[in-house]
C-alpha cells in the first residue's frame, strides 16, 4: 500500500487492489450524497453530540482524545456518555477501547452498540446524559452531530493517498470539509516540513476547521491489575514489544522516547482478542529470544485483554500515555464550549 516496495509482485498487488478502489469510491460518494442532500434521514437525540473520528483505518490516537474531551466536560460538571460501535468486542462484552476508557473515566458511562442512534437514545433517556461523545463517528452519519473532530495521525496522515482497498482512506480527502476541527496526533514523531505539509493539505480541504497538534506523552507503566511503575524503568533497557493496534510503528517510536532499546517486537492484527492459541504463540516467541531479563511492553489496550503481569518469565508492562497539546488547545476548547452554548440556546429557543 505504501508504494515502498518496487518489485514486480508488489506492483501487481497494488494493481489488483486498485481495481477495488473505484467501486468503493462510488459507494461512498453515493452514501454521502444521500446525507448531504437530506434524502437519507439523520436522527437527532436531543443533546449535543461531539463526534471524534478519522479518515483512515488503523490507530490514529482517537482514544486519548476521547478521554481528554470527556475529562474537560466533566470538569465543567456536564453529564457525559460515550457511545461507540464496540468493534472487536465479543458478544455481550466491551472491547479494548471501552476497557481502557473505563479505567481512565470511571464516572463516564460507555454504551457500545452497532446502532449508534439506539446507543444515544439509551444515554439520553435512561442515563440522563447532557452531552454525548461518539467515538469513531465521522463515517456514522445517521446520528446528528454538533461538532465533528477528525484525528489525523502525523506518522501516516492520509492513508497513502488512496481509498480502501488500495490505501487506508475510508473516505476521500474532500470529506474533510465536514470537519469543524482537526487534531494532528503524534505531531512530535515527524519533522516540521512534514507537519507543515499536513497542515497545508488540511487547509486545502477544510479551510474553516481549526487545527490543533498533540503528542502522546508517556505518563507511567502499569502492571496488571493496577500497580504503577515509573518510566525510568525503561531508560537504557532492552525490551520486547507486543501490540494489537492499528499503528505499531508509532507505539514503538513512543517506547523509544522513554529511552528503551527495542530488542524484538511482535505486531498482531488490530483488535486481536488474544485467544489462548495466540497467547501460547507469544510464549513460544518469547522463549526463542532466550533472554528472560527482557521486560515485555504493550499498550493499555493489550493489557486489558491479556490480564496478567507475566508471560514466559517476562514482566509485562503497559505503557500509559496522555494526550498533550503543543498547539491549538485553547481554540479546540473554545470550539467545544461554542458547541455546548449553541445547543443550549437552541433548546431555550
Amino acid at each position: 500500500m505504501s508504494g515502498q516496495r518496487k518489485d514486480p509482485l508488489a506492483f501487481g498487488l497494488r494493481g489488483l487492489l486498485s481495481l477495488g478502489e473505484l467501486p468503493y469510491r462510488m459507494v461512498m460518494s453515493h452514501r454521502n450524497r444521500g446525507y448531504d442532500s437530506g434524502k437519507t434521514l439523520i436522527h437527532h437525540c436531543g443533546v449535543p453530540v461531539i463526534s471524534i473520528g478519522n479518515l483512515t483505518t488503523g490507530g490514529t490516537g482517537k482514544t486519548p482524545l476521547v478521554s481528554y474531551i470527556a475529562r474537560y466536560l466533566r470538569r465543567k460538571e456536564r453529564r457525559v456518555a460515550i457511545v461507540s460501535r464496540g468493534y472487536g468486542a465479543e458478544a455481550g462484552e466491551e472491547n479494548d477501547e471501552a476497557a481502557e476508557l473505563a479505567r481512565a473515566l470511571p464516572d463516564v458511562p460507555h454504551i457500545q452498540d452497532a446502532d449508534r442512534v439506539e446507543a444515544a437514545r439509551i444515554a439520553v433517556e435512561e442515563l440522563e446524559t447532557e452531552v454525548i461523545i461518539m467515538d469513531d463517528g465521522f463515517q456514522h452519519r445517521r446520528l446528528h452531530r454538533d461538532l465533528d473532530i477528525v484525528v489525523v495521525d502525523a506518522t501516516n496522515p492520509f492513508g497513502y493517498g488512496h481509498l480502501l482497498p488500495r490505501g487506508l482512506l475510508r473516505e476521500p480527502l474532500s470529506s474533510l470539509k465536514r470537519a469543524h476541527a482537526v487534531v494532528i496526533s503524534r505531531a512530535n514523531l515527524v519533522d516540521q516540513v512534514t507537519l507543515q505539509s499536513i497542515r497545508q493539505t488540511i487547509a486545502k480541504h477544510s479551510p474553516q476547521a481549526i487545527v490543533a497538534e498533540a503528542v502522546h506523552a508517556p505518563s507511567e507503566l502499569l502492571v496488571w491489575p493496577d500497580r504503577s511503575q515509573p518510566l525510568s524503568r525503561l531508560e537504557g533497557k532492552a525490551v520486547a514489544l507486543v501490540s494489537a493496534i492499528g499503528n505499531p510503528e508509532a507505539f514503538a517510536a513512543t517506547v523509544r522516547l522513554c529511552g528503551a532499546e527495542i530488542a524484538a517486537a511482535k505486531a498482531l492484527p488490530d483488535h486481536d482478542a488474544y485467544s489462548p492459541d495466540t497467547v501460547q504463540s507469544l510464549v513460544q516467541w518469547l522463549r526463542t529470544l532466550n533472554n528472560p531479563s527482557l521486560d515485555l511492553v504493550c499498550t493499555h489496550k493489550d493489557l486489558v485483554k491479556l490480564q496478567t503481569d507475566r508471560l514466559a518469565q517476562h514482566d509485562l508492562l503497559a505503557l500509559l500515555v496522555d494526550l498533550r497539546f503543543i498547539g491549538g488547545e485553547a481554540a479546540l476548547q473554545e470550539c467545544i464550549d461554542a458547541c455546548m452554548n449553541n445547543a443550549e440556546q437552541t433548546e431555550i429557543a
